[in-house]
């Protein structure tokens, strides 16, 4: 399982409704390309970027960005979080 659950701070929050980006937490042996693709797949929404980072705790984190300015709100609404 390449995603692992969605990163969900108050910052994480602020930068969804400024840059239109969501956070998740992902396989630390997963390529950016992987990670476009599950999002891709699970969510039927356009990725344009992947950005990615290890967090202090060990954990990889991804930063996408979509096509549609309004994606990543309705797939935080789709898994509840919004």
């Amino acid at each position: 399982m390449i995603l692992k659950y969605p990163y969900a701070t108050e910052k994480a929050s602020m930068i969804v409704e400024r840059d239109g980006q969501i956070q998740f937490i992902v396989d630390r042996k997963a390529s950016k390309f992987q990670i476009k693709l599950a999002i891709e797949k699970m969510f039927d929404q356009q990725v344009t970027a992947v950005r990615t980072m290890m967090t202090n705790r060990g954990e990889k984190k991804a930063m996408v960005s979509f096509s549609n300015p309004k994606a990543a709100e309705e797939i935080l609404s789709r898994l509840g979080i919004m």
